[in-house]
């Protein structure tokens, strides 16, 4: 769209709905990315020099270098939750909003949790594997997985998305047991028959250990070598919130050795920019290792209508600050 006077002008990294670039361009001049395709930085900082709001998402990644270089900026909006990739301090700094869009992620990613836990467990991708290559055994069962039924499943993280999976794995009949410091009420455990207990002892205990914890100094490795060791032998890890809560390398020791049975993952270590010595490619080892690895390219959040209603909420975000209002999302403060 060309340049009205007046107008302030909003980029959009990724490819979005239509309506939200609608909605955008009744009072902005939006600059779209109408690719599939991700960017380059030095796109990015090209089409957003003069820009006023700026919406990112995932696979972007924001730091002093960038905001020096896009002086007018007012508001960043993440079509996201986690924001661990992006510089939030040097934004209020600037005086620059940022925003996420914090509600409408946990039940895809709980969904596609149970989807990754039961695939692994019950071995579905070596079946597939099974009959793509002709070897159908017909009645006879062949490959013999675990069930979850009566087993022990720990949530480490009990925030939207440890509640969203513990509510929707009722029905299952397992043990829930939970670790985080904030315990859920006395009602909550009740109704989804979910006991609290020390991150060591749900270790111990587990035959699935859920991750549900942002990426923070703290939980940074969280599931180290030491913690693996502490795991029921033959337990199973799942980690669908962020790749650097997990030691890849140790997990892919601890399978070798067969203390681990499986690991499926939506996330890597490779993508949390904001690690000065971040991998630059997921651990070998793990992607050759087909028979106890599950996993997915960040289909968390990836529901067609959850992404529409993400990207809207940031687009409102975005409007709201440009406005000179305090946008609903608003993680930062600044003194304007």
């Amino acid at each position: 769209m060309s340049d009205v006077p007046n107008r302030p002008k909003v980029v959009l990294t990724h490819w979005v709905h239509n309506e939200v670039i609608q909605l955008l361009s009744e009072t902005c001049t939006v600059v779209a990315n109408t690719t599939r395709e991700a960017l380059s930085r030095d796109e990015i900082c090209r089409r957003s020099r003069d820009a006023d709001g700026l919406m990112v998402f995932m696979p972007d990644s924001i730091d002093k270098t960038f905001l020096d270089s896009c002086p007018q900026l007012k508001v960043i909006a993440g079509a996201l939750r986690g924001y661990d990739n992006f510089d939030v301090e040097s934004c209020s700094d600037r005086q620059i909003w940022f925003t996420i869009v914090p509600d409408l992620l946990a039940a895809p990613t709980a969904e596609l949790t149970i989807g990754l836990l039961i695939g692994l467990a019950r071995r579905l991708l070596e079946g597939d594997a099974l009959i793509r290559h002709g070897k159908f055994p017909g009645w006879r069962p062949i490959l013999y997985g675990k069930g979850l039924t009566n087993k022990t499943l720990g949530v480490v993280g009990m925030g939207k998305l440890g509640r969203s999976l513990a509510e929707r794995l009722q029905g299952f009949q397992m043990h829930l047991l939970y670790a985080d410091p904030v315990p859920l009420s006395a009602e909550l455990e009740k109704m989804w028959q979910i006991e609290a207990a020390p991150l060591a002892e749900l270790l111990e205990s587990s035959d699935y250990v859920v991750l549900m914890v942002p990426l923070q100094p703290d939980t940074f490795h969280l599931i180290n070598r030491e913690r693996i060791a502490c795991m029921k032998p033959g337990s199973i890890l799942i980690n669908p919130c962020r790749g650097s809560v997990v030691d890849e390398k140790a997990v892919a020791d601890a399978l070798a050795s067969g203390h681990l049975a499986g690991y499926a993952a939506d996330v890597f270590e490779m993508e949390d920019w904001t690690r000065c010595d971040r991998p630059s490619s997921i651990e070998p080892r793990l992607l050759q290792n087909q028979n106890q690895t599950f996993f997915t390219p960040h289909l968390g959040s990836a529901v067609e209508e959850i992404r529409f209603e993400i990207a809207m909420e940031a687009a409102m975000n975005l409007l709201q600050a440009l406005r000179g209002d305090i946008p609903r999302g608003a993680v930062n403060q600044i003194n304007k």
